[in-house]
């Protein structure tokens, strides 16, 4: 049986990791690591620091967005286009398990910071890469923000209504994708390197458009194998009935998913419409899918006579799978976000600031927030000194020098 207590450890004590990217896609991927334990030390320009710091809403000098995306991370500033702050960086690769950086390709190779020069200095270290386009092929130096990376990489082509321009949600998930795959390669290389009798690392290589291309399930091989590109659907997907988003007499809409065979026929008898759930050409998903706009137009006419509540706690009576539409204030109220614990909150000046807790939950060594994200430079000295053994005067002169 599994011991379930928690212990106050967490998984990756013990891993150093250097994140020498900016905004969204490498300090992503530094704060999975840096909630699980693991030493993230962060290295930013000297002056501003990384520019995610101003962007969105400020408060008292910093984003609020930077309050959770700089947690438990160590920062400090060095300038990579100076030499003295490239020899900075190499000393820390040297005792760093993991470096994170987030230039366009070619650009640590013109510093003399990239893959071959680091690991001659450190032969375990795991140098993850993260760019628009991968480090090789013939759009890789090219500038790739998430905005374009999810375009191209597939995402954007089949979401939206059809006969209308592709539409964006209102997050960088191109950002998001690409620091989760870069966490999980992480993670990969270093379970290699455990098992490794040399204990070498390896180089970890994540495009943005490539973590969108990996979300696309049956697209690739439908295209291939039968010719079918898939188009975009509005708010139903492509092949699976009833799924779908509904309007209710409140003015506020539900998503009901029905498309499971029994599942269905319970939702028809909630929706008072038991002609349908008996119906023989509706009894498996291929005939459902055949005659969709006479399922959702009676399942529109159905939510349309009741308040969003009344829907939901009727086919919650029937399990049915069906759920409100949440923004973030309706997250805060409702109590299953309050149960799973999905807000921490940290302090601010003397104020309280709620902020997400990062998932996924672990029974025994969970992660945490130890701070939220600190000042520009906060822990120079204690790196500096404590790390790589600089004397007090030595750090003095590099920031009289705009080094740090």
């Amino acid at each position: 049986m599994l011991d379930m207590t928690v212990s106050s450890s967490r998984p990756l004590q013990g891993v150093r990791v250097l994140e020498l990217g900016q905004l969204l896609a490498g300090p992503f991927a530094g704060t999975l690591l840096a909630y699980f334990g693991a030493e993230v030390i962060k290295v930013e320009p000297p002056g501003g620091g990384d520019p995610i710091r101003q962007w969105r809403v400020v408060r008292d000098g910093s984003s609020l967005w930077w309050r959770s995306l700089g947690r438990n991370k160590k920062c400090i500033t060095l300038d990579l286009r100076n030499p003295s702050g490239r020899e900075l960086v190499r000393r820390l690769a040297q005792r760093s398990d993991v470096l994170i950086e987030n230039f366009r390709p070619g650009t640590m190779e013109k510093w003399g910071l990239g893959p071959a020069e680091l690991k001659a200095v450190n032969a375990g270290l795991v140098y993850t890469r993260i760019s628009g386009y991968g480090q090789t092929g013939p759009y890789a130096k090219r500038p790739g923000y998430a905005s374009v990376c999810e375009g191209i990489g597939g995402l954007r082509y089949v979401n939206g209504f059809p006969g209308q321009k592709p539409v964006r949600p209102n997050l960088s998930l191109g950002d998001t994708l690409a620091g989760l795959h870069a966490a999980l390669g992480i993670m990969l290389a270093l379970w290699q390197r455990r098992n490794d009798p040399l204990q070498q690392g390896q180089t970890v290589d994540v495009a943005l458009f490539e973590a969108v291309f990996n979300l696309l399930e049956a697209v690739v091989p439908e295209y291939d194998g039968a010719g079918i590109v898939r188009e975009p659907a509005g708010s139903t997907v492509t092949g699976i009935v009833p799924t779908n988003t509904y309007l209710c007499r409140d003015g506020k809409y539900v998503i009901i998913g029905g498309n499971g065979d029994s599942i269905f026929k319970r939702l028809m008898e909630a929706a008072e419409r038991s002609d349908l759930a008996a119906d023989p050409r509706l009894a498996h998903n291929a005939g459902r899918v055949q005659h969709e706009r006479e399922i959702d137009a009676a399942l529109s006419d159905w939510t349309a006579t009741l308040d969003s509540s009344e829907v939901l706690a009727r086919l919650d009576t029937a399990e049915v799978p069906a759920g409100p539409i949440y923004s973030v204030a309706d997250m805060l109220r409702d109590p299953h976000f309050q149960a799973r614990e999905l807000f921490e909150t940290v302090e601010i000046d003397g104020q309280p600031l709620k902020i997400p807790a990062i998932l996924p939950k672990l029974g025994s060594t969970p992660g945490a927030t130890s701070w939220p994200g600190p000042a520009v430079g906060s822990h120079n000295r204690e790196v500096f000194e404590e790390l790589l053994g600089l004397e007090a005067t030595e750090i003095d002169r590099l920031r009289d020098d705009g080094v740090i």
